[in-house]
Parts: C-alpha cells; sequence; structure tokens
C-alpha cells in the first residue's frame, strides 16, 4: 500500500453504475484492473469525483488494485510469474470466460501499457507511478499471491515490494 485509506471503499471493475454507486454511499473508489490498459479507467476516476461533487460529498481517494510480481530482476520476474499465471488464467478462463493468455498477450500485459506490474523494482515503481498519476489514483495495492509460487519466492516478493517499489514510487510522484 502507498497510502492508507480510512473508512470504507468499493472495488469496481469496469461499470459506470458502480463506480457511481460509491461515490452515492461516500466510499472510496478502488479500480479493480486485472488486463488491458490501466488508462482505459481515467474516465470512471474523472466520473467518480463528479459524482462525489455532485452528491455534495467532500473528495475521496481513488486506488488501483492490479496482479503483479517482483523480482530481482525483469528477467527473473517474468520466469516466475508466467507459468502460474498461465495455469491459474487457463482454469478460470473455463468459467469466466477470459481468454487464456498467450506468451505474446503476457508480454503486452507486463509491458508499459498492460495492466500485470510483474519486473524489477524499479520496472514495477515506474509502472506504478504512470499508473497512478494517470488514474488521478493514490493508492496501489499489488495482488501478488499468484498461486504455486514459492513461500520463499512470496517473501521476496513482499520484502522488495515494501523496501523498494513503495518507497521509489514516493520517490518518482513528490
Amino acid at each position: 500500500m502507498l497510502a492508507v485509506t480510512k473508512g470504507r471503499q468499493i472495488g469496481v471493475g469496469g461499470s459506470p453504475q458502480s463506480v457511481i454507486r460509491a461515490a452515492r454511499y461516500g466510499f472510496s473508489l478502488m479500480l479493480a484492473i486485472i488486463g488491458g490498459s490501466p488508462a482505459r479507467f481515467a474516465p470512471f476516476s474523472r466520473l467518480f469525483h463528479e459524482a462525489l461533487e455532485t452528491l455534495g460529498h467532500a473528495a475521496l481517494p481513488v486506488g488501483v488494485h492490479s496482479p503483479g510480481h517482483v523480482a530481482l530482476t525483469d528477467e527473473k520476474a517474468r520466469e516466475e510469474f508466467w507459468p502460474r499465471y498461465l495455469e491459474v488464467i487457463r482454469h478460470v478462463s473455463k468459467t469466466r470466460g477470459f481468454a487464456v493468455p498467450t506468451k505474446e498477450s503476457f508480454l503486452y500485459e507486463i509491458g508499459p501499457h498492460g495492466a500485470l506490474y510483474v519486473g524489477s523494482p524499479e520496472t514495477v515503481a515506474q509502472k506504478i507511478a504512470v499508473t497512478l498519476t494517470a488514474l488521478g489514483a493514490t493508492r496501489f495495492d499489488l495482488k501478488y499471491g499468484m498461486g504455486g509460487l514459492s513461500h520463499e519466492t512470496l517473501m521476496t516478493n513482499i520484502e522488495l515490494y515494501g523496501t523498494q517499489v513503495a518507497p521509489r514510487v514516493r520517490e518518482l510522484l513528490a
């Protein structure tokens, strides 16, 4: 977490109605972004702030929740994450209707315009800073526990996120 949000929040994943509902109840907004360009959620962020104003509520924070994985290098992060991601999404796609990812689609999603935050601490921090700026968000929650990763790998991810990624994002946004 880059900021602590006091109070309640509603997570939304792509409908204007859910954004307005969060504003109506006076809850913070958490954008759940799991695929495609995070920048496409900017209209939801604007809609949220407009709805808050129209409804007479004070400004509230917007956050982002997206999957990712941090390792010492970009290559190591990709190697650790890709097979697990493929397995999980392949399983989920059967019931949720998602397309099964290809290596090419995975590389797009971990690139600058995708929704996966996978790489070295610097790579992930840069991408988070760009996303927060584009969406006017102040909080980022990394969904880091992809099934099948070892305990040691998860602990390294947590350590790198807390000791390198979060401080670097704060620095980039200062």
